[in-house]
């Protein structure tokens, strides 16, 4: 079992290859939110990727794609990837939450949080997936996701860019989430932007301290 604390916490956790896992997921109805979700977003990547990158929960591109980050944190995410070199065959993304919430107002779907009874029955498929990418670095992409990975007491604004060692050689750092940064006010905007480029270096950093040990 890969050393990630939240793999240890679930306590039935499915079992199969990444594509197997995939298929099992595209029919949950663990929570409610399969109900007014076009599909579920499950992770994409390669099955045993270096890095895995947990976000949130998909947003209406994603919910239309059926893929992870495809929309405007995507986009902000994938420059940050660029900019550090970090080739798409070293990282799965994925993330916390399988399918969109949402608020109706008129033909627009706005974003809603998923509430903690949604975070955990989605838990059982990260869980799944950790075991079965197997991941040494694992990269928490905001509030939801970190305090998912390292536990409730985690704060992101006290504790975002730090390496933590876990169990079996993996290590997790939490940053903040892309979409998070697109709808800061623009005093703060830029600091963070800068912080989490900073932290996809590091990231950068660390994958190739993997790749080169293999």
């Amino acid at each position: 079992m890969t050393g990630i604390p939240l793999a240890k916490k679930v306590e039935h956790v499915p079992e199969g290859s990444i594509a197997a896992l995939r298929e099992q997921a595209a029919d949950c109805q663990a929570c409610p939110l399969w109900r007014h979700a076009t599909q579920t977003v499950f992770g994409s990547g390669p099955a045993r990727a270096v890095a895995m990158l947990i976000g949130e929960q998909p947003g209406t591109q994603e919910d239309i794609a059926g893929k992870p980050f495809v929309g405007p944190a995507g986009q902000l995410l994938r420059e940050a990837l660029g900019e550090a070199s970090i080739a798409p065959r070293s990282i799965y993304l994925t993330n916390t939450v399988k399918h969109f919430k949402y608020e109706q107002r008129g033909k627009r779907r706005l974003h809603k949080r998923a509430n903690a009874s949604e975070q955990e029955a989605c838990r059982p498929w990260l869980a799944a997936e950790l075991l079965g990418v197997r991941p040494k670095l694992v990269l928490a992409l905001g509030a939801m996701a970190a305090q998912t990975v390292f536990g409730n007491s985690f704060r992101l604004t006290q504790q975002r860019g730090t390496w933590t060692s876990l169990p079996q050689g993996v290590r997790a750092m939490a940053t903040w989430h892309p979409s998070a940064i697109l709808r800061m006010p623009e005093a703060g905007r830029e600091k963070a932007r800068e912080e989490f480029f900073e932290d996809i270096r590091a990231l950068s950093q660390a994958i190739r301290q993997v790749e080169g040990a293999r």
